[in-house]
């Protein structure tokens, strides 16, 4: 399976859109790999992500529930629409028959997508990001990123809950990975998002001591209780683990 990645206009994350062109075939083989790509677009924060399937072949009609896939990993955060491309009446038909279409709306062409989107009214993000130490002082120079940017985006009532997280999933990613971290922070609005990047594919998970059950907590139980809500997205190269906070959660 060929998977082209092709950018036009801006540079993702910034006021354009991150069109990918796929073909080859679509299957077990290849289902994780596209799903993956796609939410990799998708945490770049475009306005939208649109994925051109014209020359993509799915045996299986199940395989292109892909689509679908990296649309729940993406839905809460980083909340960027996924859209579709496709010209062939056939394969349109078959994306509405299998309930594609629902969440991922598919259109005749790039221009209709962008049209459809409205890709001209775009969301005021504020969004950072830096590499951790892989050390012992990962965390801690997560606690002083956070303090440093949302002072500067005039959110200094989010920096205690905010540098909590940043820690707890600085530390996680230190623990259970071998790969450097790195910290995003971003700003829509009253929500701040709080993210590290790894190097593993192990997906981030609450665990229990077969002993002592919840005790000691974890941190990702920190994370849990102190959040609006989290998750742990796959990409190409690793993961990565979020948690949205609103005004409710500050310390």
């Amino acid at each position: 399976m060929t998977i082209a990645l092709r950018i036009d206009g801006p540079a993702p994350g910034r006021s354009g859109e991150q069109p990918l062109t796929c073909a080859g075939t679509l299957d077990g083989s290849t289902y994780r790999r596209l799903r993956d790509i796609v939410i990799n677009a998708a945490l770049e924060e475009p306005p939208i992500v649109i994925v051109d399937v014209n020359a993509l072949h799915a045996p299986d009609a199940s395989a292109w529930s892909v689509f679908t896939s990296a649309h729940w990993h993406v839905r809460t955060w980083p909340d960027v629409p996924i859209v579709l491309v496709c010209s062939d009446p056939t394969t349109c038909d078959t994306l509405r028959r299998t309930g594609i279409t629902r969440h991922v709306p598919v259109y005749r062409t790039v221009a209709d997508a962008r049209t459809a989107c409205g890709t001209g009214q775009n969301r005021r993000r504020k969004r950072a990001r830096a590499e951790l130490p892989a050390g012992l002082g990962g965390a801690a120079r997560a606690r002083r990123l956070v303090e440093y940017w949302l002072t500067d985006w005039s959110h200094t009532a989010m920096i205690p809950v905010a540098a909590i997280i940043a820690s707890e999933l600085a530390e996680n990613a230190l623990l259970h990975t071998d790969s450097a971290p790195w910290l995003i922070i971003e700003c829509d609005g009253d929500q701040i998002t709080v993210a590290v990047e790894d190097a593993s594919p192990v997906p981030a998970q609450r665990r229990e001591h077969p002993r002592s059950g919840a005790s000691p907590v974890s941190g990702l139980a920190v994370v849990s209780a102190l959040s609006r809500s989290w998750g742990c997205l796959p990409t190409v190269s690793g993961k990565t683990v979020w948690a949205v906070l609103g005004p409710e959660n500050a310390l």
